[in-house]
């Protein structure tokens, strides 16, 4: 398994939760090599690594890159397949195999998202019911339904078509950045699945700010559908967005912040293939409905 998947760990402030998940990930029996990427931390985080787990790769940083990090960690990996992992979540003894033989057998799969169980309870995350029901189309035979995005936390990917779409967007920064790298992917031909028999833990961090997330994710949204969907569809989606999110200061700072880049997203605009907008389509309802992808906090 060394000499298939690399672990990739970006963490920031937050050096208890990922010592728990460095102590998860060296007990692996599958022994993947590990990339951690300190986005700036002041707590102490890159001396207990390099004090504690000498055989992680250390990457210190003197700022926070957000997923951008992860940009900068595969770019030293030396395996066909990248596993993202965050600090607080960890995977199951097992699950990186698994991940690693359905993209062996599947060679037009970027991308394979574990089940996700939520840490202390052993809960199902709600978002595990909404990937298994998947509506997106895939061609018949693929290892698990067919996807829109990944949870770059709980996915293993293939390492040279990452490479080749940028990886994930300095612009975004964090808060979503998957959605814009998905759907390049499958633009470009590739195929990202939902595989429940692998599974990743979460134990959410207490170290988090939901109100930034939640103004991050709304600006993110809102560039990635300027960016990427047809102008009516990009429209449409504002409309909803502005009718849906919480009615508040943020949500209006979010607004306006995506307002500030529209120069550079209309100068970098290029829109999805008309397929690929059609998959887009297919979450319009689930979306509405969804408990697990809300703007909230």
């Amino acid at each position: 398994m060394a000499d298939r998947v690399t672990v990739v760990v970006i963490t920031h402030d937050r050096r208890t939760e990922l010592l728990r998940t460095l102590g998860k990930l060296s007990g692996l029996p599958e022994r993947a090599p590990v990339i951690v990427v300190d986005n700036g931390s002041s707590d102490g985080t890159a001396a207990a690594v390099r004090r504690l787990h000498p055989d992680v790769t250390l990457i210190p940083g003197s700022r926070n890159l957000g997923a951008v990090a992860r940009n900068v960690a595969v770019r030293r990996v030396s395996t066909p397949y990248v596993a993202f992992c965050d600090d607080d979540t960890w995977w199951e003894p097992g699950s990186l195999s698994r991940c690693a033989d359905a993209l062996d057998a599947h060679p037009d799969v970027a991308s394979v998202t574990a089940r996700i169980i939520v840490e202390p309870s052993g809960a199902e995350d709600p978002i595990n019911a909404e990937l298994a029901t998947s509506p997106v189309p895939g061609r018949p035979g693929l290892p698990g339904p067919a996807l829109m995005s990944f949870l770059a936390g709980a996915s293993v990917l293939r390492v040279a078509p990452f490479r080749e779409a940028g990886g994930f967007s300095p612009r975004l920064w964090l808060g979503g950045e998957e959605e814009l790298l998905a759907a390049d992917l499958i633009a470009a031909g590739h195929a990202l699945c939902y595989l429940p028999e692998a599974v990743v833990h979460h134990a959410p961090s207490v170290r988090r700010d939901p109100t930034r997330r939640r103004w991050l994710g709304i600006r993110n949204t809102l560039w990635f559908t300027w960016l990427r969907r047809p102008l009516p569809a990009a429209a449409r989606r504002t409309a909803e967005l502005a009718r849906t999110v919480p009615r508040d200061a943020t949500s209006a700072a979010a607004f306006a912040a995506a307002l500030a880049g529209l120069p550079w997203v209309l100068r970098d605009r290029r829109q999805v293939p008309a397929h690929v907008e059609a998959m887009i389509r297919t979450l319009d309802e689930p979306r509405r409905t969804s408990r697990a992808r809300r703007y909230v906090g």
